[in-house]
């Protein structure tokens, strides 16, 4: 396992585990399995719907708590300094812990201002480690900064080789803010994992196509979780710290960038965006 030193001085292990789209009642045992393989980083949400068995499965699991990375993220009908302070406590207790090592504001909507002081709250009474946002614009990062008493730490964004997201992943390094790649592979995208370059690099490493991009994540500097429900595909994507690409190489993956997103979008989400579709802030 490789580690990112994040901007509060705490680690987090590059490759985890994410439980998007995961049924709850396979949740718990997916998460077994990939602690088993040897996963200790896991990234849940609210909107997930399977914090409970997340936390089923750690409980079970054995392993030591100061031994596993939990991330989550608050939903945005939980925004807003008094909601927020109250959803903190309601997935703690659905996770079944005392603390997360992330939680993260989901998307940037209604009142994300009031919800990130609620979220700095959390951090200073011991329930939060580090706090961080997903899917916000350089704008909206801006906002956060600007009345921040901690910034945030990562933002966790829609990141692969055809949606490199290079303006904003450069303007989060400079404000020391980790990137955390979600669809790291495309969601599986065919042409991406059949692109030449791609096959190429796979056969010179012995590796396969998604071995390859998510090493290229790793070397970019980026912290992924690939989903999968499948044993044997952890086992696979775990399996990506015991080569190096060339820096050329990385560079040829890079240019395969299309400028973009993969993500299609469910109707639910398509409704959300419509509602809110000018944040109250923005």
């Amino acid at each position: 396992m490789e580690y990112k030193l994040l901007n509060d001085g705490t680690k987090i292990p590059m490759l985890g585990y994410g439980v998007f789209m995961i049924d709850k009642n396979q949740c718990e045992k997916c998460v077994l399995d990939a602690l088993e393989v040897g996963y200790r980083h896991i990234d849940a949400a609210q909107i997930y719907g399977n914090e409970t068995e997340v936390g089923n499965a750690l409980i079970s699991s054995g392993i030591s708590r100061n031994e596993l990375y939990l991330t989550t993220k608050i939903w945005v009908t939980e925004f807003g300094y008094e909601s927020t302070k109250k959803s903190i406590d309601s997935s703690l207790k659905r996770l079944k812990t005392d603390y997360v090592d992330l939680m993260l504001l989901h998307r940037p909507y209604r009142d994300y201002l009031g919800a990130w002081k609620a979220l700095e709250e959390g951090v200073k009474e011991g329930k939060i480690k580090s706090i961080g946002i997903s899917n916000f614009t350089q704008k909206q990062t801006r906002q956060i900064l600007d009345i921040a008493q901690i910034n945030p730490v990562i933002n966790q964004i829609e990141c692969h080789p055809y949606f490199t997201q290079d303006s904003l992943i450069a303007y989060l390094n400079e404000n020391k803010i980790a990137t955390e790649a979600w669809y790291p592979l495309g969601h599986g995208n065919k042409k991406l994992l059949t692109e030449p370059t791609v096959q190429a690099l796979a056969q010179k490493y012995g590796k396969t196509p998604a071995q390859i991009i998510l090493r290229w994540h790793i070397q970019k500097g980026q912290i992924i979780f690939p989903k999968t429900v499948n044993k044997s595909r952890m086992v696979e994507n775990f399996q990506i710290f015991d080569f190096t690409l060339e820096e050329q190489e990385v560079q040829a993956v890079s240019a395969l960038n299309k400028n973009k997103a993969l993500f299609t979008q469910p109707d639910w989400l398509q409704k959300l965006n419509l509602l809110f579709s000018k944040p109250k802030f923005d």
